[in-house]
């Protein structure tokens, strides 16, 4: 009897079974892209904006990415392709000086991309939808992933300095507002705050199909399920390895290979 194929790279003498038909979402086109947005406006909070006047600069802490509003559009000149529009919002935090006020508030970063995304006409119904759903919009489905922003630089500007200024009118999302903890200062102020920040994202168009694949065999465990009865409590945590890093630092520091350790 073979031996049996186990998840992961395949083994070229393993037996293909059969060919399997599966639905799933296809990646037509996708891009990745590694942005520096510089003089990103921050809108503080109302208690930052108050350490924000008396301050003379601040430093960079850190950046979150909050959430990501995606939006496909067609294009009406090139068929199968879509703009994808990204609105990214992030809570930015810094610290003041003098007097190492910790500061946080908002900033949008609009971004847009063009990519491939086919052609598709279904209409699609399943047993599990209790109503009938929605007509098909034909569109693709937009994904973007991202990762935290690396906070690079900050700064505060005297509003006189720039000059006559529109502000921009922009609708905040409700559970935006309410991830900070108390309301942000949206209208024009004396001081402003600007971030730098990098942000790492990959963007892609997919859709709906039928894809043939080679099937081994059923995918079966080999690991037994770990674990102990809610009675037996010391049981469950003599399967825990003693961290014996936590106890005694370490004899070498290795070299940085993550992205946020390179700045």
């Amino acid at each position: 009897m073979a031996d049996r194929v186990a998840p992961g790279p395949a083994n070229p003498n393993a037996v293909i079974r059969e060919a399997v038909s599966i639905n799933t979402r296809k990646i037509f086109d996708s891009c990745r892209d590694k942005d520096c947005i510089d003089d990103l406006r921050v809108y503080p909070t109302e208690s930052s904006q108050t350490y924000i006047e008396n301050a003379l600069s601040v430093r960079p802490r850190s950046a979150e990415l909050l959430y990501c509003a995606v939006n496909v559009e067609p294009i009406s000149f090139n068929r199968g392709y879509y703009t994808v529009d990204c609105s990214y919002f992030y809570r930015i935090v810094g610290e003041t000086f003098p007097g190492g006020q910790s500061i946080q508030g908002l900033a949008v970063f609009d971004k847009r991309a063009m990519l491939f995304g086919s052609e598709g006409s279904v209409k699609t119904f399943s047993s599990e939808d209790p109503v009938p759903p929605q007509e098909s919009s034909e569109l693709p489905v937009a994904v973007v992933d991202s990762v935290d922003p690396i906070a690079l630089y900050m700064k505060l500007v005297d509003a006189e300095s720039l000059g006559p200024t529109e502000l921009e009118q922009r609708a905040i999302p409700g559970f935006i507002a309410d991830a900070f903890p108390e309301p942000l200062v949206l209208t024009d102020t004396a001081r402003r705050w600007y971030a730098t920040i990098g942000q790492f994202s990959i963007i892609r168009l997919e859709r709906d199909t039928q894809l043939l694949i080679p099937a081994y065999e059923y995918s079966l465990p080999d690991k037994e399920c770990p674990g102990a009865s809610q009675d037996d409590p010391c049981e469950l945590f003599s399967r825990i390895r003693f961290p014996v890093e936590e106890f005694f630092p370490p004899n070498s520091v290795e070299n940085a290979e993550d992205y946020r350790s390179m700045v």
